[in-house]
């Protein structure tokens, strides 16, 4: 089945390239800066958070003694959240957005949240590399650690496209799943030590909060790029297995009823 999907979406590349093509134009077309958009936004974000918690607001991180750590600490979680918020957002409503195009094209239905996940890649590759020319213009570059970054992105997209298949199937039959999970996703914004550091949680909380199957990646992330620490891998042993469950669950619903979705929209 694997085989026949990968044969299927080399297949249908062009259409794939295509469509990621022109949801990107269609975001700034008839806009007097176009293409430029989707650099200034982050870079905005990048200064605004700098200028704020660095400059006016002096936020400190504990046991860091850097103007910039906040500022960093906050810029990293938001940009690796934003990429697994994008995916699984829009994923669970992929097929339901796209049911027009499902109805009168003939091609294949994994070809959809692939074009999603490509969409995502793209504008997190953008604001993912403005922030690292931040990190080496201000000169907070952590170094060859920073290259770790790479199996947990690798990890965070697996987990996104489990879950937001898992959603989009669903939420195709359970029009409730989608409602649901715009809500959840904001207490599970704030259950993440983005904003927040982990270290100021109360020990007894600590434990509940390391149900959060992101709690510990996003804590990785911030490792590396504020202090300048290799990952404890063995802490996100977990989340490889809630990961590897929906990857299985997910694709497993697509199997079986990719065939009644059309029906069902």
């Amino acid at each position: 089945m694997l085989s026949n999907s990968l044969s299927s979406l080399w297949k249908y590349r062009a259409f794939i390239v295509g469509s990621v093509k022109r949801e990107f134009q269609s975001k700034y077309r008839n806009s007097l800066l176009g293409i430029a958009w989707p650099i200034i936004q982050p870079l905005a974000m990048i200064l605004v958070y700098t200028v704020i918690f660095s400059q006016i607001m002096r936020a400190k991180l504990p046991g860091i003694d850097s103007t910039f750590a906040y500022s960093i600490y906050l810029c990293i979680g938001i940009i690796t959240w934003s990429l697994f918020s994008e995916i699984t957002t829009k994923a669970q409503s992929v097929f339901i957005d796209n049911g027009n195009l499902l109805k009168k094209l003939s091609f294949p239905r994994i070809c959809l949240p692939v074009i999603v996940i490509l969409n995502a890649l793209l504008n997190f590759g953008i604001i993912f590399l403005l922030f690292t020319l931040f990190l080496i213009i201000t000169g907070t570059f952590p170094g060859m650690i920073f290259f770790a970054c790479i199996p947990l992105l690798i990890l965070q997209i697996a987990f996104a496209i489990g879950l937001g298949i898992t959603l989009g199937v669903l939420n195709v039959f359970f029009r409730d799943i989608g409602q649901f999970y715009n809500i959840f996703l904001q207490f599970w914004f704030w259950l993440t030590p983005i904003v927040y550091s982990a270290n100021i949680l109360p020990e007894s909380i600590r434990p509940f909060m390391a149900l959060n199957p992101l709690f510990a990646l996003t804590e990785s992330y911030q490792n590396i790029f504020t202090k300048g620490i290799e990952p404890n891998w063995s802490s996100l042993w977990p989340l490889v297995l809630v990961t590897i469950i929906f990857n299985y669950l997910g694709f497993a619903l697509f199997r079986k009823h990719s065939g009644e979705i059309v029906d069902e929209l």
